[in-house]
């Protein structure tokens, strides 16, 4: 879990209506996109492709397929990392994300780099795309982690795909959850139920509630795709490196050498 900033006067896993939490994401990440942004920018690269803090690449996994001329939708892009990279192999990418702090960044790095690509404010739960537009969508750690109704999000990615187009997408590992957010062997003991899926929220002092991420197990991602009408192909549950000796929140070489900390999905449209 990321572990924001700012004047919380109490974190822990407990329920919270789910407009409220669903409503946290934008607020927090537009507040918080500028030190975000700061503090990662040199992994992800200006015009990069990574799954997760492992550091596996598009280019190394291929999990997208050929997307030379492909329509390629990002949703929860951030600053647009991804989609750039895309765009320097031939995809036609359009990048969309909730926050305008972490689209102007996108647009910021898009001059700094040359390699400018549409950027589109919208909520994944309802993309203002029409139907089958798309030959690709995706996201790397963007918008399921943050609302309460990922179903929605995948029945969108289902909505604007073709058939015979892929919808992947990478998350936090579910069975991280039961462990307390520590990088360290330390972190290597299980403190909660992997079946608790309370999430985990922050909240001020008037109890409004300023961040919320949620946990699925692995079998709830599994439903809510099928539930879409997504058929799953592949989950990727990448090592880590021994190059890589970042540690980022709760994800580090140390405890990366014993348990997973990202799953990514792959499914397509039938």
């Amino acid at each position: 879990m990321i572990t924001p900033p700012g004047d919380v006067s109490h974190a822990g896993y407990h329920d919270v209506p789910e407009d409220e939490g669903g409503a946290a994401a934008r607020p927090w990440w537009d507040a918080n996109a500028a030190e975000y942004l700061s503090e990662h920018g040199d992994f992800l690269g200006d015009a990069g492709f990574r799954w997760g803090p492992e550091g596996l690449t598009e280019d190394e996994a291929r999990l997208l397929g050929d997307v030379a001329g492909a329509r390629v939708l990002e949703v929860g892009a951030g600053a647009a990392h991804c989609s750039r990279w895309l765009a320097t192999r031939g995809a036609h990418v359009v990048a969309t994300d909730v926050s305008a702090g972490m689209l102007a960044g996108a647009a910021r790095l898009g001059v700094a780099t040359g390699v400018a690509v549409p950027l589109v404010q919208a909520d994944a739960r309802a993309l203002p795309f029409a139907d089958g537009a798309f030959d690709v969508v995706f996201t790397s750690f963007g918008v399921i982690p943050f609302v309460p109704d990922a179903a929605r999000v995948h029945a969108e990615a289902a909505r604007v795909l073709r058939p015979g187009g892929r919808w992947v997408f990478s998350v936090t590992h579910p069975l991280r959850w039961a462990f307390p957010d520590d990088p360290t062997t330390r972190g290597l003991t299980a403190h909660r139920s992997y079946f608790d899926r309370r999430p985990y929220v922050e909240t001020d002092d008037a109890g409004r509630v300023l961040y919320a991420e949620y946990h699925r197990t692995l079998g709830d991602h599994v439903r809510d795709v099928v539930g879409a009408g997504l058929r799953l192909r592949d989950v990727v549950e990448p090592e880590w490196p021994d190059w890589n000796d970042q540690v980022w929140g709760g994800w580090g070489p140390e405890r990366g050498a014993y348990l997973p900390g990202t799953a990514v999905l792959v499914t397509t449209k039938d």
